[in-house]
């Protein structure tokens, strides 16, 4: 390995270990380790409750992993880019919160009233990538 190389590696990992964007990076991580653990207790514990909505169920599971994944990168992006992400973050977590929330609220109880929320979850997301690709266009 160059020593150019190893210099890149270590500052990569001091940027992700800088405290400022270190919030953000937590709670993607945070929500990574939820969706897992989501995921599995419906596939075991709740795989009768939520038989016949699994499939909604999963959606849920699989929008919160993508979305904390996508906190991570949006957390060190910020770092790199040395720009303010804050909003695009709190517009994922508001989405995860919203619409695979809801999600798992129609799977678990079968209140199909809460399907009213899944899509202003759904639009968060979609506000959030926005904000993100107009606060990087500069770059």
């Amino acid at each position: 390995m160059k020593k150019q190389q190893i210099s890149n590696y270590i500052y990569l990992f001091y940027l992700i270990l800088s405290k400022k964007i270190m919030w953000i990076i937590k709670t993607g991580i945070i929500f990574s380790l939820i969706s897992i653990i989501i995921g599995a207790f419906g596939a075991h514990a709740l795989e009768n409750t939520i038989a016949d909505k699994i499939e909604v169920f999963k959606t849920g599971v699989q929008y919160q992993i993508f979305h904390a994944l996508g906190l991570i990168l949006i957390g060190i992006l910020s770092k790199i880019f040395s720009v303010d992400l804050n909003t695009v973050a709190y517009l994922i977590i508001g989405g995860i919160i919203l619409f695979s929330g809801s999600l798992y609220l129609i799977s678990i109880f079968k209140t199909t009233s809460m399907g009213i929320v899944t899509p202003i979850g759904g639009t968060l997301f979609i506000i959030g990538w926005s904000v993100l690709l107009f606060r990087l266009s500069n770059f």
